[in-house]
């Protein structure tokens, strides 16, 4: 299992370049940001990536509601340029409260509306042309979008409801989960996604996985105190879904908390359920943070 670590994109971009070097001279070469309500993400890669060559970054995710995806595809493309073929380029839904509630788009059938962007999405990434008349989203390209030697930016999906796995499974490359514990991914995420590739004949997904981590000597504090920073996510329907099959309380339920020795047995118990990458997202105060970074490094030289 690779080792990412989240890049945190908020404020001005000199601060997320400094952020990145310090990460970068740690060690850490594979870095994913989100795109909420800040700074544009892949805009922030394409600098970033520009000015360190040698890491590989995603976004983890890219709300589709916002951008066609002749859009997006043009926009990714023209990133994977800039940045030397190293994006990862990570899509999803949103939630409803968001997309209806702030952008004032529908949340209409959501699932439908990812199949037929997908439909567009996928060859665009690929250099192909389209022509594509959906019932929610519709394209027609005379020509490839971007330079047309760019290497295709791997495309995932965040996917945690069957059928979103499945077409997950069966049209991208792998999938992005967040708040979705350890039994979850190997009883649910992992086997239906690797079903719906092979029987695409795809090859197996990646599958990246972001939860809350610290190496503490106080659990129960940092507990406490990742419930309430992340207190949204359980009451988010997507999200509370997957901390109820896991049989978790809060967020922190399913975060990576403990000795050294007990988050390197997390982190391989991951890596057994079948996740392909861990991205960190970094708990604790500033001491503990230190000795996760150094017990992440730990196990990624294994």
């Amino acid at each position: 299992m690779d080792i990412a670590i989240g890049m945190d994109v908020d404020g001005p971009l000199e601060r997320t370049l400094e952020r990145a070097a310090g990460l970068r001279a740690r060690g850490f070469t594979r870095m994913w940001s989100s795109q909420i309500f800040g700074p544009d993400t892949l805009t922030v890669i394409a600098v970033v990536g520009r000015e360190y060559p040698d890491l590989d970054l995603g976004t983890a995710v890219v709300p589709i509601q916002t951008r066609h995806p002749t859009m997006l595809a043009a926009q990714a493309r023209t990133v994977q340029e800039a940045i030397g073929g190293r994006l990862s380029l990570g899509i999803g839904l949103s939630h409803k409260a968001v997309v209806e509630g702030m952008w004032g788009i529908s949340f209409e059938r959501p699932a439908s509306y990812m199949g037929e962007y997908l439909e567009i999405l996928a060859p665009l990434l690929r250099g192909e042309r389209v022509r594509v008349k959906g019932e929610r989203v519709s394209a027609t390209t005379i020509g490839a979008l971007g330079p047309s030697d760019t290497r295709t930016p791997g495309l995932l999906v965040a996917a945690l409801a069957p059928k979103m796995l499945e077409m997950a499974g069966t049209l991208t490359d792998g999938t992005l989960t967040w708040m979705t514990g350890v039994k979850t991914l190997a009883t649910h995420v992992v086997p239906t996604i690797n079903a719906a590739a092979t029987a695409a004949g795809r090859p197996t997904p990646r599958i990246v996985c972001s939860l809350p981590i610290s190496v503490t000597s106080d659990v129960a504090d940092t507990m406490a105190k990742v419930n309430e920073t992340l207190e949204i996510y359980g009451t988010l329907p997507s999200y509370r879904a997957m901390l109820d099959r896991e049989g978790a309380k809060g967020p922190a339920d399913v975060g990576l908390f403990g000795t050294r020795e007990q988050v390197l047995e997390k982190l391989q118990a991951l890596a057994d359920a079948g996740v392909t990458e861990f991205s960190a997202a970094m708990a604790g105060d500033a001491d503990d943070r230190e000795e996760t970074y150094d017990t992440l490094l730990a196990y990624q030289s294994r």
